[in-house]
């Protein structure tokens, strides 16, 4: 069988675009990794499958590991934990008391919102600074900052 040079580029177009659908920056490097085949193919059009298929094992496997372990270890990481928002300071935007749910923006978002339902022991008026105490599931604590 012939694989064409065009048909790894083909190839690895395809599984980038894949990566859309998968998020796992995983399958994007399989699909440089044919890319780089299509390219060495049409620099060298002797090379036969199994040393495509080979040279595409390894490229692939050096592109992942060169993110997991290089790449991906200097990116800061910005996932949070409910115990990294506990203190963060915020807007009340919806007055609260003890049995009424308000809610509270703040200036960046915390766990992936920048506005969140609150609840409060005590009553507290919109358009106060308010502080997280806890996060219970979807909902904040509150108290007076």
């Amino acid at each position: 069988m012939i694989v064409e040079w065009w048909m790894w580029i083909v190839l690895g177009f395809a599984l980038a675009a894949l990566e859309i659908f998968t998020m796992s920056f995983f399958v994007l490097w399989f699909g440089i990794g044919a890319a780089l085949v299509g390219l060495l193919t049409l620099a060298s059009p002797e090379l036969t499958l199994a040393n495509q298929l080979l040279a595409w094992t390894v490229l692939s496997a050096l592109l992942v590991f060169f993110w997991f372990k290089v790449i991906n270890k200097r990116a800061p990481d910005t996932r949070w934990t409910a115990d990294d928002v506990i203190g963060q300071t915020g807007l009340l935007t919806a007055s609260v008391s003890e049995f009424v749910k308000g809610r509270v923006r703040f200036q960046k978002p915390i766990l992936g919102n920048e506005e969140w339902v609150c609840v409060s022991n005590s009553e507290i008026q919109s358009g106060q600074r308010v502080r997280i105490v806890s996060v219970e599931g979807n909902t904040v604590r509150i108290e007076i900052a």
